[in-house]
């Protein structure tokens, strides 16, 4: 009886451990080999707001390998579990969306569940487009069909067994996915309805900045508290007085996203795809109703207690700023606002985990460039210039200086990101 007890908790490890980060496909199979009856091309009212959504969900960024064959997937997306490559959402009919139904695209995106049943993995955020109206759904569809058709077959999944049995995902989806359209509160404005239905719904906002359990499910009562993704870290966007937005205005959450960079902080590496795909072609109307939501949401989880670091380390680091950093930063940590971003008071900088300061330093940074702000500035990097311990200093001092609070930084978490590079 303790041996089948045993194989029963084997088997349903297994199955969980499945979905633990594993990034999913989006929504292309093998297309059936019936040819749809001809229909009339969609209303042009319902193509426009099919690429406003297809931008809010930033769809470009992991659908497109080649920018000469935009959404043919093909798109590598290593996991701790192997890599998958991204489908082809083009309308070519043997390899992307041309020979699927409304039914099959909507049941995609609403139920996570393929032409031929099987499941998809929960990174495509389905889990996110479950919230969206059929209307919309189907808007998206049709400016897909619009796009010129790519013939292009992505590499098949090279994840590790078991987690290459889609079956499994029924397990997961049992226990972590709740299908069902996100409902106006009839207690709030039309603008913030409208902005949590993108950050929630389209914008899959929490895929990034939402914490996982051992899982790969979101943490429940942590919405928004911020999560490792690809070696960095998505800051909090809730209402934390140091690495949250509670000092963001509105007009600071909006300027962020249409320009990637505003009077506070900047966007680093992986949100600055998402400026230049997605926040920064939105209308003015929706991102401001995203930073109204975003500015509505309280405080999560408790911001951890942080003991004064070691004056040693704070000296070795204030000498290391001086040397490499003050040039840009200034004494003050003042920088040079929306060219080299402020120090002070930067939420990013101040997160628990140190993941996307430790990045910054090591690999250096360019400034994200937009329509609305052109003007471009960049950081060296200092990987082959300073030891683990010089950066785990002047991080540790750049993070609890002019008023900033944040844990020490250590030689070991900075060897750590090191050899993730």
């Amino acid at each position: 009886m303790r041996r089948r007890h045993r194989t029963t908790r084997a088997i349903l490890a297994v199955f969980l451990l499945c979905a633990a980060f594993v990034a999913g496909e989006c929504c292309a199979q093998a297309p059936s080999q019936a040819l749809p009856q001809a229909l009339p091309p969609p209303p042009a009212e319902d193509v426009a707001r099919g690429k406003a959504l297809t931008e809010a969900a930033d769809c470009a960024s992991c659908h497109t390998a080649d920018p000469a064959k935009p959404f043919a997937g093909g798109k590598r997306i290593d996991t701790p579990f192997g890599g998958i490559y991204s489908p082809n959402l083009t309308p070519d009919r043997d390899t992307g969306l041309g020979a699927w139904s409304d039914d099959e695209f909507y049941h995609a995106l609403h139920f996570g569940v393929a032409r031929d049943g099987s499941r998809y993995y929960p990174a495509f955020p389905y889990p996110n487009f479950t919230k969206m109206t059929r209307q919309d759904v189907l808007a998206i569809k049709a400016y897909l069909a619009t796009l010129t058709p790519i013939r292009n077959t992505p590499p098949p999944l090279q994840l590790r067994w078991p987690f290459n049995y889609r079956v499994l995902m029924r397990g997961w989806n049992w226990l972590f996915f709740k299908p069902g359209i996100l409902m106006p509160d009839q207690h709030r404005t039309a603008e913030w309805n409208r902005g949590r239905y993108l950050v929630e719904g389209p914008g899959h906002c929490g895929a990034c900045h939402t914490p996982k359990n051992i899982f790969g499910a979101d943490k429940r009562g942590q919405e928004f508290g911020g999560g490792p993704v690809a070696g960095m870290f998505a800051p909090r966007l809730d209402g934390a007085e140091r690495s949250g937005l509670r000092s963001w205005s509105v007009d600071d959450i909006t300027e962020y996203l249409q320009s990637g960079r505003n009077g506070r902080s900047h966007a680093g590496e992986l949100m600055s795809e998402v400026v230049v795909n997605s926040t920064s072609k939105m209308s003015d109307g929706d991102i401001r109703a995203i930073a109204v939501y975003l500015k509505s949401l309280p405080s999560g989880a408790p911001e951890p207690s942080v003991a004064p670091p070691p004056a040693a380390q704070m000296a070795a680091g204030e000498k290391l700023y001086k040397g490499a950093c003050i040039a840009c930063h200034e004494a003050d940590g003042s920088g040079a606002p929306r060219i080299y971003p402020p120090l002070p008071g930067n939420a990013n900088l101040q997160s628990a985990d140190p993941s996307s300061t430790l990045r910054i330093i090591l690999d250096g940074a360019e400034t994200v460039t937009t329509p609305r702000a052109p003007n471009g500035g960049s950081m060296p990097a200092y990987a082959a210039k300073m030891s683990d311990q010089q950066i785990a200093d002047v991080a540790t001092f750049i993070r609890n200086s002019w008023g900033n609070a944040a844990p020490a930084v250590s030689a070991a978490q900075v060897a750590k990101a090191r050899a993730k590079r």
